[in-house]
């Protein structure tokens, strides 16, 4: 791909697509992007936010439609695909939505790219397909160990154990690690991935599949409680709460800046080598929950708001799980360029005075009602 060559984004309207558009925009290329301007997401309005670039040729439409989808492909070049229904816990009772939107959708794209056809298709998946981490034994072995048991959560021992109770170290978690869904949301992104790549070895389409770990930063839907974690906590300390912390707070995972993830998106429209492979796009840096909360709270100047640590857990939580971005920097030469600190510091000053409803409780007594939560 080269500048000039025109992109079309599915879902570019939201957070992560807009900052792609952007990345593509100042590398030389055309960007159309294709959005339903889902209400949880933009708050029911029906016009495009005023953040996606004026240069950006927006069709509103959705992704299921197969003439919406027609429009969107007239005279593209590629295709990225971020066009999803995103909530883990949301997906465990909306799950025909879920399943509709994610696959189906898939389905549609695929089946339209039969009759417009493109020089390449990016997918976006998520980490959240691994289920657990990799973990490593005391004898340096590496390990996938099976889901904790309800009944061990409800003991509230947290840790992933050996065979002999011996308690397990979480390493970064290579693309290579047995996919073990959790979720109907993860187990929709397993397929989307899946379905593409199969498109893609079977009409000599070159594919990429990113699997996205968790993003943050400028144009999150700060008002959608399912949206990602560092977005949720910020709603809280906003609106005066603290934020609330399953588990004990000391859960692994890896922040990665949306500019850094944009960047990976455009490495892998540009590099040739980049064709039928999977790769995580993370920081491949590890940060515990309440670490990172806590921070959040210092640079939105809520030092005295500590977040609640709850000893609930929610059905399909996992304990830890960071990527080990060693593919993707091969293979893309990606390098992440914001540290966690720099992120957060920009995060705060974008949210410097927002007025914003928290819905993070009804969120969670939805869940609860449902039995999803202990």
């Amino acid at each position: 791909m080269r500048g000039r060559d025109r992109v079309l984004i599915t879902g570019g309207a939201g957070f992560i697509g807009s900052h792609l558009a952007d990345a593509l925009l100042a590398r030389g290329y055309r960007v159309r992007v294709l959005d339903s301007l889902s209400e949880q997401v933009h708050r029911g309005s029906r016009a495009f936010p005023a953040y996606l670039s004026h240069a950006v040729e927006a069709l509103h439409g959705d992704v299921r439609c197969l003439a919406d989808v027609s429009r969107a492909l007239v005279d593209v070049d590629a295709v990225v695909h971020l066009a999803a229904a995103v909530g883990v816990g949301q997906s465990m009772y909306e799950i025909e939505a879920y399943t509709d939107i994610n696959i189906r959708g898939t389905a549609v794209l695929l089946e339209t790219l039969l009759r417009r056809p493109v020089g390449k298709l990016i997918v976006a998946s998520s980490m959240s397909i691994y289920g657990e981490g990799l973990y490593c034994s005391r004898d340096g072995r590496a390990c996938a160990p099976m889901p904790r048991s309800p009944r061990q959560l409800a003991s509230g021992s947290w840790e992933l154990h050996d065979e002999q109770g011996q308690v397990l170290e979480p390493v970064p978690t290579p693309e290579t690690k047995t996919a073990c869904p959790e979720s109907i949301y993860a187990l929709s992104k397993q397929t989307q991935e899946t379905m593409c790549l199969i498109f893609g070895r079977s009409y000599g389409v070159p594919v990429v599949a990113l699997r996205f770990f968790n993003v943050y930063g400028e144009r999150q839907a700060l008002e959608n409680p399912y949206t990602g974690v560092l977005a949720i906590f910020a709603a809280r300390y906003l609106t005066g709460k603290p934020p609330v912390i399953f588990e004990d707070g000391q859960q692994r995972r890896d922040f990665v800046h949306v500019r850094d993830l944009a960047q990976a998106c455009v490495l892998a429209l540009e590099k040739p080598a980049a064709r039928d492979v999977v790769l995580n796009i993370g920081s491949g840096c590890a940060h515990a929950v309440l670490e990172v909360a806590t921070r959040l709270g210092a640079v939105l100047g809520k030092p005295d708001i500590k977040p609640q640590v709850c000893g609930r857990y929610r059905a399909g939580d996992i304990r830890n799980c960071f990527a080990d971005i060693s593919r993707a920097q091969t293979v893309l030469g990606f390098a992440p360029q914001v540290r966690l600190d720099e992120g957060l510091a920009e995060l705060g000053a974008w949210l410097a005075g927002s007025n914003i409803e928290d819905r993070s409780e009804e969120a969670a007594r939805e869940l609860r009602r449902r039995g999803l939560v202990a």
